[in-house]
């Protein structure tokens, strides 16, 4: 039994081994950095965040403050036990982590659901790409992409899925494993996060369930680069919400890309993919 137990963990390892040399040389990590970039240097895609600024961040404090208050000293107390020096550091991070999934599940459902769709939509009409925005929403005469957004026509982005929680408290024993369980977990994080970046993508070119897996099956390195990168961008829950937004950015850019046609075989812009090259 211990040595049945022993190959699967070895096939395991080296399965995300594989998928995490293939996920850094797909460049899609790169996006969440270029949404910050976009994001900052074209101010009409600010008035999403702007609108929703205040209550978000009296959220995300609020949950932040909550969760160190009530649960630091008992988790740190038991990873003393599995990680010695290292626990104080791992316990704040497993709280900021557990923070920032308790605020994002309340802030997308409640609070910037429809300023997320706004931004996402915004990013692809000033990327030249309205037909595929027209297919899911009305759309004005105007310059600004912003406010150039009519009524929805389609459903927006999915709300907060339940069992996205449970997989996320399943996998978070990995955190007590010292370093490399922090790694394994934030790259489970990131293999969820990654394809739910495009889901109002996929709403917009009117996927069934079938098309998406095939898509995302095809570009899983690359929705994992990217999720994996959006999740450490969100880690802490009052900046995650400016991060949300600019996550949402990249995403959109992305989206462009591989609606014009200019992506190469693994998913992701060829400028990325040689930016990535340079970074290796």
């Amino acid at each position: 039994m211990s040595e049945r137990v022993k190959e699967v963990a070895i096939q395991e390892a080296d399965r995300i081994k594989t998928l995490t040399t293939d996920a850094a040389r797909s460049g899609a990590y790169l996006y969440p950095i270029r949404g910050i970039a976009y994001f900052l240097s074209h101010r009409v895609l600010w008035k999403p965040l702007t609108a929703k600024l205040v209550p978000t961040l009296s959220l995300g404090l609020g949950v932040t403050t909550f969760m160190f208050v009530f649960t630091y000293l008992p988790q740190a107390a038991v990873m003393t036990f599995t990680q010695g020096p290292l626990a104080a550091v791992s316990a704040a991070l497993l709280v900021l982590s557990e923070s920032s999934t308790i605020f994002t599940m309340l802030s997308k459902t409640l609070l910037i659901e429809d300023a997320l769709v706004d931004t996402f939509d915004g990013v692809l009409m000033s990327k030249g790409t309205t037909d595929l925005v027209s297919s899911g929403r009305q759309i004005k005469a105007g310059n600004n992409p912003i406010a150039r957004l009519g009524k929805v026509i389609k459903s927006p982005l999915a709300r907060f899925s339940p069992n996205a929680l449970i997989r996320y408290f399943m996998y978070l024993p990995l955190n007590f494993i010292p370093v490399v369980g922090t790694i394994i977990f934030v790259i489970l994080q990131g293999r969820r996060m990654g394809p739910s970046a495009h889901t109002r993508y996929f709403q917009l070119k009117g996927w069934n369930s079938a098309q998406k897996e095939k898509h995302i099956e095809e570009n899983k390195a690359a929705y994992t680069s990217f999720g994996v990168a959006s999740a450490l961008l969100e880690l802490v829950p009052v900046a995650s919400i400016l991060f949300a937004f600019t996550n949402t950015v990249g995403a959109a850019l992305w989206a462009a890309d591989m609606e014009k046609g200019a992506v190469n075989e693994h998913g992701t812009s060829p400028q990325l993919r040689e930016q990535a090259k340079k970074a290796e």
